[in-house]
């Protein structure tokens, strides 16, 4: 049986930080859920000998169960992530929190109001106007029509559907039906929101005012349960992150913990699926991609070209790449990034943004990448290094996070954060009375 690390809830802290939040807002106790293989049960007849057992061992074998023994309670206040790879039950999860699926085994407990985005469009009627559709999510949600007229203007606002408000929403393009989609949900003032990778539909503008919106809502104590692939969205929003693979809990605890986990194993799959491509091994498993084009070194050096591992705030720092090309390809990305200690992600330059293309028709060559000035304040950090395919991002060779250097106080003396803007502070007297 895999084993779920998971951390204690019981003393999770209330949303305003007075005590403890003795009753979560949502409890899932032993939930499973169980799919009928396809051709399973088709007729009466097949139902009637199935419940005689002369099908029962057959029918499950057939069964599907996209989840298994899945237990967690969220208090008020928690923003809790869903990761995991795609098929791991994520998105099932919330149609069975929501109501949208039965469980076949378990419970679950919402205690309070309840909002969800998790389907294009999920809950409108297509012939209705958006103005309708609003009203109609308004009745779902729970509220009253005089509360949902309160609420019109902020939706369509929020929405920026002004001259379409009044058009069936079967005309919407799935830009607008998500736009609609979250201004009600958001605006619902729910107890708990539910948030599915729906948001990837929209465009960027719309995106970042959905992170807003989410952010706002969590600090006037809402919760949230959401579901996205990107680990970075996870550990900015979330204060918790829970992992599903193959419908089983993983790891339940702080996002960049719950991350590292995923990665690796992420990184261990691909590891296996290069096997035979003479990549040769990196510690502890942080290396994997197709190994058509092999990084061979990977160097933090000084300013005057010797390899050093400790820095300065303000020294200039050069990183060296050495790659070899094991069979023609087109000039290839190289990318680095550089993370602090906790996880967070400082910067991730590539020949591409830097404008460098390799020469063609190459086998071998190094790269360097100068930092005249090291912004980065004391800590430690680590670099990934990668090359990639610039069409389809094909992955040649990825290093995860497998260079290390640490960075003492040097030219600036700020203390706090990760990185100094290098600003100037000044002053004006305008007068001073005795």
């Amino acid at each position: 049986m895999t084993q779920v690390l998971t951390t204690s809830r019981q003393t999770m802290q209330s949303s305003n930080g007075t005590g403890p939040a003795t009753t979560p807002i949502l409890q899932v106790q032993n939930i499973s859920k169980r799919f009928k293989a396809h051709g399973e049960q088709r007729s009466l007849q097949q139902t009637v000998i199935n419940l005689l057992g002369r099908n029962r061992d057959r029918a499950a074998q057939n069964a599907f169960w996209p989840l298994r023994n899945i237990s967690f309670d969220v208090y008020p206040g928690e923003s809790v992530g869903l990761v995991g790879h795609n098929g791991s039950g994520k998105s099932t999860l919330l149609k069975l929190i929501t109501g949208i699926l039965e469980p076949t085994e378990g419970q679950i407990q919402v205690n309070g109001r309840l909002s969800s985005l998790l389907e294009l469009g999920a809950g409108f009627h297509p012939d209705l106007t958006g103005r309708e559709n609003i009203f109609l999510n308004g009745a779902i949600y729970g509220l009253s029509r005089k509360e949902m007229h309160a609420r019109l203007g902020s939706i369509i606002d929020f929405a920026e559907l002004h001259d379409f408000i009044d058009t069936p929403v079967k005309h919407y393009s799935s830009g607008m039906y998500v736009r609609l989609g979250f201004a009600v949900a958001i605006h619902a003032e729910p107890d708990l929101l539910l948030v599915d990778e729906v948001l990837a539909v929209g465009d960027a503008a719309f995106q970042h005012k959905c992170l807003d919106a989410i952010q706002a809502f969590r600090r006037r104590g809402g919760t949230l349960l959401m579901v996205s692939h990107d680990l970075g969205s996870i550990q900015n929003i979330c204060n918790r992150a829970i992992w599903l693979e193959k419908g089983h809990m993983r790891i339940d605890g702080r996002p960049i913990d719950v991350a590292m986990h995923y990665l690796n194993r992420v990184a261990e799959g691909e590891k296996q699926a290069a096997k035979g491509t003479n990549l040769p091994a990196l510690e502890n498993g942080l290396r994997w991609g197709s190994g058509r084009v092999l990084l061979e070194s990977v160097q933090i050096c000084a300013e005057n070209g010797a390899a050093q591992s400790v820095f300065k705030t303000g020294d200039e720092m050069v990183i060296r790449i050495r790659y070899r090309c094991q069979e023609p390809v087109e000039p290839p990305v190289i990318g680095l990034s550089i993370h602090h200690q906790s996880g967070a992600h400082i910067c991730g330059p590539n020949t591409d943004f830097g404008e460098l293309t390799l020469p063609a028709g190459q086998t071998a060559g190094e790269v360097t990448y100068r930092i005249p000035w090291l912004s980065l304040l004391p800590g430690a950090y680590q670099v990934t290094a990668a090359v990639v395919h610039r069409q389809t991002q094909e992955m040649y060779d990825y290093h995860d996070r497998a260079y290390a250097f640490r960075v003492y106080p040097g030219a600036s003396h700020e203390q706090y954060g990760l990185v100094t803007l290098r600003g100037e502070w000044g002053s004006r007297s305008e007068g001073v009375k005795g």
